[in-house]
């Protein structure tokens, strides 16, 4: 269940990045609300997950897929540059945090 909050939490922490890049710098106000409300949401449901999972494994999985999923978001929504050496780095943290996962005992 732990794995799933975290998953959660990463979730809520892409949108968080999302709502960030909306705010336009805290111009805009409801993104920049929905960012922050994200933000605190987010960092909540990883201090449940860290009861189950050691700290160091939860929070690299929570930023590791959140940042492949908001790089992933920057190039579809954003035209975000794109390159087989960017994309070779975002495969190496999916790996990471995979193997994190199977070696959490």
């Amino acid at each position: 269940m732990a794995w799933i909050i975290l998953l959660a939490a990463s979730a809520v922490e892409i949108a968080m990045g999302l709502a960030l890049k909306y705010a336009e710098g805290w111009t805009r106000l409801m993104p920049s609300v929905i960012g922050v409300t994200a933000a605190l949401a987010s960092i909540y449901l990883l201090t449940i997950a860290m009861r189950e999972l050691p700290a160091g494994t939860a929070y690299v999985a929570w930023t590791g897929v959140g940042s492949v999923g908001i790089t992933v978001l920057g190039i579809v929504l954003f035209g975000d540059p794109v390159s087989w050496l960017r994309l070779v780095c975002i495969a190496m943290i999916i790996v990471a945090v995979i193997g994190l996962r199977f070696l959490e005992a």
